[in-house]
């Protein structure tokens, strides 16, 4: 199973970086082959890529995706087919998988992903229940969803060194919750599995840790591919001992935009790009698209008046900002329906299995779009099928989805080192 053979946004002749990509594509499945030989592949991750044309990379990959209800039917055999693959590897006895989601219960969008990714592993054979962290729901709780769909949440219990629900003593837990708030203590020392793992939610990681591992990644890929590292891969610096509320920490921050700048000027002179660059500032740690600006220079981020400190200093679960990352922006020409659009990329193990364009109608394509408003659009097969043809000749359509694939599993490999070199300290401490 290889990258699916998707619709994109784009038409039109391929673009430079499309073409080498697409060309080195025998190359390139061997050296990805390699790869996984040597390292764990996250059991799925999410990854949010940004296309300007001259340039494609990711911006933000998610260990925790949630969202697999955005994805279109016809991907569901991918996922099962992946899923069966990545289980097979932590549970070969199939005895079960606690799923543990969320707490918050009253996201009904976020509720149907949770359904979709249950259905995904009962299909490949595994017993799925779903247990809560929630200190709210006490007993067992089903809720009915807008679709029709029910989820039935379940307290988590700890008995030794195990976690469990009623008669179902699973074999491995499932999270898809970020641990924004911290590692509860109910799973800390137990024997099951746990994917990912603890030290992979945002209580611990850094996103900065992980382009310094994709800086690797992007930079070994693109002398297998013969192109400039750059093209793949965003300049970026963070900085510790921030405090928006009490402007502390804005010379470094300053510092680091004006140096990104720098840097991206020089490249767009050097391939003639006449855009005006700009920097993604947003917090070290976390998702949900909070914490986040975009700015052209560096007077912007020294004296933010009320509402931007405001703005920037709390993320999910309400946690102060302490440290920010500092990214080269990269602009997105896709567009879907007259709205900026960034493709999102699914896999489970290191399979891509889907994806869909996150589109928002009040945004530029110099800005966040994971924002309150934004929409989700599913990408398609190119040719309407319920499985791609994988033995297609060899002067079918090019896949112009491919290179997307690409990207995403390098930031999946660079997602599986930054775990490998951050495992220590999470124990440690």
């Amino acid at each position: 199973m290889t990258v699916p053979h998707l619709t994109t946004a784009l038409t039109g002749p391929l673009l430079s970086l499309e073409r080498q990509i697409l060309t080195a594509q025998p190359a390139i499945e061997h050296w990805f082959r390699s790869q996984w030989m040597e390292h764990s592949t996250p059991f799925y991750a999410s990854v949010d890529l940004r296309n300007a044309g001259f340039k494609l990379a990711p911006v933000d990959t998610n260990l925790f995706p949630g969202g697999f209800n955005n994805l279109a039917p016809e991907f569901m055999p991918l996922c099962v087919q992946a899923a069966m693959v990545a289980v097979e590897k932590v549970c070969p006895e199939a005895r079960g998988i606690l799923l543990v989601p969320e707490n918050h219960t009253r996201n009904t969008f976020y509720l149907q992903n949770v359904v979709a990714l249950q259905s995904i592993l009962r299909q490949a054979g595994m017993r799925v229940r779903v247990g809560t962290l929630n200190p709210e729901i006490t007993s067992v709780t089903t809720l009915e969803l807008p679709s029709g769909a029910k989820l039935t949440l379940e307290p988590i219990e700890r008995r030794g060194r195990r976690v469990m629900l009623p008669d179902f003593d699973p074999c491995t837990v499932l999270l898809n919750n970020d641990l924004s708030a911290g590692i509860p203590d109910i799973l800390r020392d137990i024997d099951q599995p746990i994917l990912p793992p603890l030290h992979g939610g945002w209580s611990t990681r850094l996103k900065s840790n992980h382009f310094s591992a994709y800086d690797q990644v992007s930079s070994e890929f693109a002398a297998l591919v013969g192109i400039d590292p750059w093209l793949i891969n965003p300049y970026f610096g963070s900085c510790g001992e921030i405090s928006f509320h009490d402007r502390q920490g804005e010379e470094c921050l300053a510092r680091w935009v004006d140096g990104i700048l720098q840097q991206t000027r020089e490249k767009y002179r050097e391939y003639g790009i006449k855009d005006d660059p700009f920097v993604i500032v947003k917090a070290d740690a976390g998702t949900y698209g909070m914490g986040i600006m975009s700015v052209r220079s560096a007077e912007e981020v020294v004296g933010l008046n009320r509402k931007q400190r405001n703005k920037m200093s709390v993320i999910k679960e309400g946690l102060e900002v302490t440290r920010v990352i500092v990214q080269e922006g990269v602009p997105t020409f896709e567009s879907v329906n007259d709205a900026v659009a960034e493709p999102v990329v699914y896999m489970i193990d290191h399979f891509v299995v889907g994806g869909f364009y996150r589109i928002h109608t009040s945004r530029g394509p110099d800005e966040n779009l994971n924002a309150p408003g934004m929409q989700f659009v599913p990408l398609a097969f190119q040719t309407p099928c319920q499985q791609p043809n994988f033995d297609a000749p060899p002067d079918d359509t090019p896949n112009r989805f491919y290179a997307y694939g690409v990207i995403a599993r390098l930031a999946l490999l660079a997602a599986a080192l930054e775990l490998e070199r951050t495992e220590p300290a999470a124990s440690a401490a």
